[in-house]
Parts: C-alpha cells; structure tokens; sequence
C-alpha cells in the first residue's frame, strides 16, 4: 500500500458513525460524527467492541489505531441527546464499560490519537490504550459533575493515579486539563504535533510491515514505540504540576464542604484566582455528584479496572434515576440556565445515601 492510499487522522470516511477498516496490518477505527464531536451512542460501542474482538486474533491485524474525524476532537464523551432526558441508560453504560475493559486488556498494541476535545467516555476509549498521544490541541476533562454524575469509564482509577490530590480537583471541579497536564497525570504517554499525525501513521504503518509475520505484540510494541519517538515532541510544563502545593493541600479533607472552604482561604494566599476558581466551580456542579465523586475516588484507591467499573457502575445506574442527572442534561442541551440542584446545598447531602450509591448491586447485577 502506499503513502497516498492511506487515510489521514480526522478525515470523514462516509456516512456511518463508525469507520472500522484495515490499513496495512493496522487496525483503525474512525469515530466519525464530527458535528456531535464524535460522541458515542449505543451503536458505536457495539461496533468499536465487535471490531476489538475479531482483530484480537487476526494474525493479519498486528496493532490498532483509534481516531476522530474533523478537527475538533477524538470524542466529547456518551452522547447526551440519545433517549431524552435519562441518555445513559443501563444497558448502553453495560456496554461502554465493558469496551474500556476491552481495550485496556486488548492483547495487541493500542494506540489512541488524543486530538482536540478528549471528555468523559472519550477517556474511556483512549486512556487505557498501550499508546496514548496528545497534542497542543488536545483538552481532556472528565466533566460528570457538572450534570449529576460521577467520573466514569475507569477515569476514578485515572483520577487516583494522578500525582497528589490533582485528581480530586480534576474530578470535584470537573475541569478541563491540555496534553501536558495529560501526561503529568497519567492520562497520556507522548505529545505529538497535530500537523504530524499524518506522517506518524503513516510510519507506524510502514514499521508494522516490516516486521516478521505474524508478528507477536512485544515486536509490534517496539517497532510503534520507535516510530512514535521519531515524532515526539518535547513536553510543555504542566499547569497543574505547578499548582501542585496548593492542591494537595486543600484537598486533603473527605468532605468536600470542607474541601470548598479550604480553597477560599488558599485564594487569599498561595492559591490565589485557581483556587478561588475551583471553589466556584466545585459549588456550581451537582452537590450529590461532588459528595459521590470524592466518596467514589476514595473507594476505588489500590482496586484494578474491573472494580473501578464496578462501582462507577452502581453508582452511575443509581444516579441516573436521581433529580440531578435530568436537571444536568437539561441545563447543559436544552435551556442552558442556571441548575436547579436538589438538594441546593452541599451541607444538605444525605451521606447514608451517598454511601448506598457504592453498597448496593445494581438493578440488573454485577457488570461482571
């Protein structure tokens, strides 16, 4: 095949909302809804899991590459206009769960090209690939907080690795973080420009064809890995690895009240504007939600991907039949107002039922 057959990073491939096809002995899957800034529905999942499993054992297929069409992003997260206010419903989170699983224990080399807007479930389908590649475009977030629900798809398991507390702020404040962040947290592996993705897959498939066939994935691990060192590009400092100090320090209460209070003071010191942002931030999204996300991140401290999932699981089923998650979807795709919370304040949270959202089984059971 040569260079002018392939298909380039962020090119619409046609109409379905998936392109899966084989280039070489690289597997690739396209998201491809770039006006919904490829945000997964229901079908996706299916087709990106159905995908992952036949190439799994195809001998012919020696590594798979993940992208998005447009300019704008990989993937903006589940896609919240899909069965009208209750779009993540069991059965679609079942399955979206199960696909991160799949790919962080998919036994050939991964890789995920992290380009523009990264958010909620478009974590869960790049950062637990084997290759994980941001650029100076790239803006991640895990942003559940900010309609009624908690950090999803593994990233409590990410949130944690962060250093320090970083991955509390991240989780509480639902804020956003760049590909510099990414990798200071652990989101992320190597910066590449975005205007060399193209010249970088086609290398990648170039080092893939050179290997002995069939080539086992320690080969095909190390031919990726020297043709994403070609180019890598030096990484900026991080923002939040310099605000670090402040961080570790105000979030080290289990109570987020407390945690609020914290910031305000840091603002009149060392935290300064950020920290006095981050306390806005934290009282404007759902109360529940932010007394579950620090309640989950606790939980899932020292647990593998199966019970991060587990218990993101209960509590994203639960959540989701609760005042908080409907008024999240209305305020953020409908009326674009100020949310209603119920209850208003973070003093007012029931913590026994907080505390249930993680003890009891799901509806429809174990998700594994």
């Amino acid at each position: 095949m040569s260079v002018a057959d392939l298909s380039t990073p962020g090119e619409a491939l046609g109409d379905a909302p998936v392109i899966v096809r084989t280039e070489g002995r690289l597997g690739r899957i396209t998201l491809n809804r770039p006006r919904a800034l490829n945000a997964i529905d229901h079908e996706m999942v299916m087709a990106m899991a159905d995908a992952l499993a036949e190439w799994s054992t195809d001998e012919s297929v020696s590594a798979v590459l993940l992208d998005g069409a447009g300019e704008r992003g990989l993937c903006a997260g589940g896609d919240l206009h899909k069965n009208g206010d209750a779009p993540l419903t069991p059965a679609f989170l079942r399955d979206e769960y199960h696909l991160n699983l799949q790919i962080a224990e998919f036994p050939k080399p991964f890789i995920a090209l992290m380009d523009g807007i990264v958010m909620g479930g478009g974590i869960g389908v790049s950062a637990h690939a084997s290759h994980r590649i941001v650029t100076e475009r790239s803006k991640l977030a895990m942003p559940e907080t900010r309609i009624g629900m908690v950090p999803d798809v593994g990233g409590s398991l990410l949130l944690n690795a962060a250093p320090g507390a970083i991955g509390r702020h991240l989780g509480l404040t639902s804020g956003q973080f760049d590909g510099a962040d990414a990798i200071a947290c652990g989101f992320a592996d190597t910066t590449v420009a975005s205007t060399h993705l193209v010249q970088l897959v086609e290398a990648v498939l170039i080092a893939l064809d050179e290997l002995d066939e069939p080539a086992d994935a320690v080969a095909a691990a190390a031919a990726i890995d020297a043709a994403v060192a070609n180019y890598a590009a030096p990484v900026p400092e991080s923002t939040l690895m310099a605000q670090q100090h402040w961080i570790d320090r105000c979030y080290a209460s289990d109570s987020v009240p407390q945690i609020v209070e914290a910031l305000r003071e840091s603002a009149r010191g060392d935290g300064g504007q950020d920290a006095e942002a981050a306390a806005s931030a934290i009282l404007a999204v759902s109360p529940t939600a932010a007394v579950a996300t620090l309640e989950l991140l606790r939980r899932t401290q020292g647990v593998d991907l199966r019970e991060a999932l587990e218990l993101e699981y209960r509590a994203m089923t639960a959540l989701a039949e609760m005042p908080d998650a409907r008024e999240g979807v209305r305020v953020l795709l409908v009326d674009r107002d100020t949310p209603r919370w119920s209850p208003a304040a973070l003093e007012d949270v029931d913590a026994d039922q907080v505390r249930a959202l993680f003890e009891r089984p799901a509806a429809d059971g174990p998700l594994f």
